[in-house]
């Protein structure tokens, strides 16, 4: 207390002696206890005597004579208002800070100072910007507001007679209090976190609005008592603006018309508060959240209705919006406190009038009445908005208390209201019952849960499945949520026998589960669900006469994880009835996963499996031939290929699938069909192929035994060896010409730019050049190398530019003609014809090409005592007749560029 004493010195005038006397004396009558404090303030009277020194008598009776003073000066108070503050913060949470609250009702009983103190206090928090004060002034004003509510009324009769006009005079804060609201949240994780101050600062908000609200609650022709109950009062959020239907609304008599004013003067802050605070509880109590939705959304169409300008202060219209918004707001005040001690007590009550609320209306105004908005229907929402504010509140064994005593007459009284045809009651009732499903989820085991669910709940869902309307709706929402949710798959697999063998109207409604499970679980696609049962399922349903169900089955294979679903519609495809639909429905699964090159490999792993599997059962029935056509697949890549955007990501797991699987024909038949979209990345392609090529092994003597062009080696590792090495030459084989035309490219020439390597003859070594045409010339020229090899090799030299061919195959086959090496003159001879048949005069004009003519010349002249040279020979003679051919076809093309020249010549000049 000293230190409060301190603070008080502090704030106040140095010279001004009174300042210490006031703090003094406020030290002395805050810590007095509440039941001393009581008796002093009860002996005190007009003509009281100052008591004795130091004594609590004394304190009041000079405390009384100060805030006389200043009322009639219209003086500040801070020095006595500001203790009384902070002490209600110190001590909220004890008795002892009732002090506060005894003090203050003393003072409101004389008007003059009820008028003074109330302005000033007021005032406080608009002057001042201590964050500590602020807190302990909303905690303070929130107690006072809420004092009405307390047990003895004889001791608050003071507040309690002047409660009214106290709440207009704080009325005044709540502008500021909103800025308190809205600036007094951080963002964390992507929701909003409230700060201390902004909670206490929204629930005074929320008290003293409340409080505006509050009003006599008899009704214009209210319904006898024993029709209807006080809890059943008629709400009606967004009633019509007919004359007639307004003298059948349920308005209060002798209700305060001037304080309703006061709160619609506040809408637009209301709508704000409202958002606040639905974006805290986003998180942490989404069912409290839906319904603070559904609170905005009908604030907003009240505003709307019912809004106007403020010379329209008077009328009926707005007269009428502003009862009503105090009618609903009285209630939703007291839901959307952030924090209530009370709550709890009066929970279970709000409870039993909602319910009760909720079935009257429900037996008053059956589906299918024609209802006016003044009705059944929105007080039918404003029940079931404060239930979704209600029931959002409680949290873990609170809601399983509840569950556990109102459960069986909740969930009937919910389930009833799914067959109202209304969207926003359908919303409400859908939120709750998710919440529901949700509680008694995580209780599973507990007996008491399992029967709300499997004997209660489930069943109604499912049999809301037998008819195509709103409820069926709403049924299909929450047996999707609990399915992708619940461990046990007995509800979803009714759901899917429904959908396999139901009549049309369940299978369209089992379709539209299937469809909110896939659609709650595809991000994470959790390992409870049997995926691969509801792809099969699906794939029974490609081709349904019913166009919604065949359509939105290929909409959710695209979406299910395809693992679950390729291998089974590749099979599908390769069925003797295979239906288009299926195809069709690949292609979607394709271009859903456009750029998931997992998704592409476990295609093709599908087709070689089915390719292996119709090879094996051929073999075992002695068939002639294959039956299996790998183009019924194969022939939707190219249109696949069109939507791809990012190929960069895709051709490595392509090359690297290629290089793991080299003898694998669908691999090389897939990568032919994106030959040109590998070209477009060539870079990649050829860099990928040259890192392949290094890790590779040579193929010398030790490993190849040539005698007589006959292998002698292991079979299997020789076919595993061959297809290794064969590889990387049939991705390049794939690759467009125009990739090889390109002189400039490093990756595939190498040092060959320059000409080091074919200044004179000597074995080509890929690791001299590490390029491609190192690579295939050395393939093609070596020693020991497969003949399949070679000969793949010497084909693709054809396509290396000639200003690299042409002079490396020269030396080469001037020194295998001297020593008479029949294989390497057949390798240059194959890649010359090839080169020719590829470029035509390119390659004949090439300077060195009179030499190599003169070399074929001299083999030609060579005695044909073996087969071997015979062959050779006829090379040397298929060479030189491509030469002739190419040197007849340009002469050709000038003649005809020639002639042309001159007829369009002469055009010119005739013109």
């Amino acid at each position: 207390m000293e230190r409060l004493e301190e603070d008080l010195i502090r704030r106040s005038e140095p010279e001004s002696l009174v300042s210490v006397t006031v703090g003094r004396f406020m030290s002395t009558i805050l810590s007095a206890r509440p039941k001393k404090l009581r008796e002093s303030i009860s002996r005190l009277t007009p003509d009281s005597q100052k008591g004795s020194s130091g004594s609590i008598d004394e304190a009041l009776w000079f405390l009384e004579k100060c805030v006389r003073d200043a009322a009639e000066r219209d003086e500040a108070m801070g020095q006595i208002l500001v203790p009384i503050i902070e002490h209600s913060l110190r001590f909220k949470d004890s008795k002892h800070g009732n002090s506060a609250m005894i003090l203050l009702h003393w003072l409101f009983q004389a008007e003059v100072l009820f008028q003074a103190v109330s302005r000033h206090l007021s005032e406080i928090i608009l002057r001042n910007e201590d964050r500590f004060l602020a807190l302990g002034w909303c905690l303070l004003i929130r107690s006072l507001v809420e004092c009405e509510d307390t047990g003895d009324q004889g001791f608050w009769h003071g507040i309690r007679e002047k409660h009214t006009a106290f709440v207009e005079i704080v009325s005044s804060c709540v502008p500021h209090l909103l800025m308190i609201v809205c600036n007094g949240s951080i963002l964390q994780d992507g929701y909003e976190v409230p700060s201390r101050l902004s909670v206490s600062a929204a629930d005074c908000l929320l008290s003293i609005t409340g409080a505006l609200a509050k009003r006599d609650n008899t009704l214009v022709n209210r319904p006898k008592p024993s029709t209807i109950t006080g809890s059943h009062q008629p709400v009606a959020l967004i009633p019509n603006t007919s004359k007639k239907e307004k003298k059948q609304s349920f308005l209060p008599e002798g209700s305060n018309i001037e304080a309703n004013c006061i709160l619609w003067n506040h809408l637009e802050e209301l709508m704000r508060l409202v958002q606040c605070i639905s974006a805290w509880n986003r998180k942490t109590r989404p069912l409290h959240a839906k319904g603070l939705s559904q609170v905005l959304k009908w604030l907003d169409e009240l505003k709307e209705h019912h809004g106007g300008s403020p010379e329209e202060a008077g009328s009926e219209a707005f007269v009428g919006g502003a009862l009503l918004l105090s009618s609903c707001w009285k209630h939703y005040s007291v839901l959307l406190h952030m924090e209530d001690q009370k709550f709890s007590k009066i929970s279970k009550e709000l409870l039993e009038q909602y319910l009760s609320g909720i079935k009257y209306y429900s037996e008053s105004y059956p589906q299918g009445c024609s209802d006016t908005k003044t009705g059944g229907i929105e007080t039918l929402k404003f029940f079931l908005n404060c239930l979704c504010l209600l029931l959002g509140r409680f949290e873990g064994k609170k809601f399983e208390s509840i569950l556990s005593v109102y459960g069986m007459k909740l969930i009937p009284c919910l389930l009833h209201q799914l067959r109202n045809n209304n969207e926003d009651i359908s919303d409400d009732v859908v939120a709750i019952l998710k919440a529901v499903i949700f509680k008694l989820q995580s209780q599973s085991g507990d007996s008491y849960s399992d029967t709300m669910c499997v004997d209660v709940l489930i069943p109604s869902l499912l049999h809301l499945l037998d008819e195509r309307d709103g409820a069926a709706k709403a049924g299909s929402v929450l047996l999707a949520d609990y399915c992708s949710k619940n461990a046990d798959n007995n509800c979803l697999s009714e759901i899917l026998q429904r959908l396999v063998s139901g009549t049309t109207v369940q299978r369209l409604n089992s379709m539209d589960v299937i469809s909110e499970v896939v659609l709650m679980s595809k991000d994470s696609f959790p390992s409870h669900i049997p995926w691969k049962e509801i792809a099969k399922c699906l794939l029974q349903c490609l081709g349904d006469d019913e166009a919604y169900i065949c359509k939105q089955t290929s909409e959710l294979l695209k979406s299910i994880e395809p693992s679950f679903v390729l291998p089974d519609l590749v099979t599908l495809i390769y069925a003797p009835n295979g239906k288009v639909s299926a195809t069709e429905t690949l292609l979607g699964v394709l271009k859903h996963h456009k750029e998931d090159s997992d998704v592409i490999c476990m295609l093709l792993t599908c087709l070689s499996n089915i390719q292996a599997l119709d090879t094996s059962e051929n073999n075992r029935h002695s068939t002639e031939g294959s039956t299996f056509d790998s183009d019924r697949v194969l022939k939707l890549i190219p249109e696949w290929a069109r939507t791809v955007q990012n190929w960069g990501s895709l051709i490595k797991p392509f090359l690297d699938k290629m290089f793991l699987e080299p003898s694998n024909a669908i691999m090389v038949r897939f990568l032919s069909c994106i030959s040109e979209y590998l070209a477009d990345m060539s870079n990649i392609v050829l860099l990928h192929v040259l890192s392949h090529i290094k890790e590779q092994n040579k193929v010398n003597e030790i490993f190849i035994c040539r005698s007589d062009t006959k292998i002698s080696i292991d079979k299997t590792k020789s076919e595993k060896s061959l297809f290794d090495r064969l590889c990387p030459l049939l991705i390049l084989r794939l690759l467009p010409q125009r990739v090889f035309d390109d002189i400039d490219s490093s990756t595939i020439y190498g040092k060959f730019l320059s000409g080091v390597s074919v200044n004179d003859y000597q074995d080509i070594k890929f690791e001299d050049c590490q390029c491609i045409a190192a690579f295939i010339l050395e393939r093609a020229f070596s020693k020991f190398e497969f003949e399949e090899v070679q000969k793949l090799s010497a084909e693709l030299c054809g396509r290396i530019h000639p200003q690299v061919l042409f002079p490396t195959v020269l030396l080469q086959l001037e020194k295998a003609r001297e020593f008479q090496d029949n294989l390497k003159i057949k390798a240059c001879l194959f890649s010359i014809c090839t080169s020719l048949v590829v470029r035509g005069w390119e390659s004949f004009s090439h300077s060195v090409t009179p030499k190599i003519r003169k070399v074929l010349e001299i083999i030609l002249l060579w005695p044909s005592v073996e087969d071997e040279i015979s062959k050779v020979q006829h090379g040397c003679i298929d060479c030189l007749a491509l030469m002739i051919c190419a040197e007849l076809q340009h002469l050709k093309s000038s003649k005809t560029s020639g002639e042309e020249k001159i007829r369009t010549r002469g055009k010119d000049t005739s013109g």
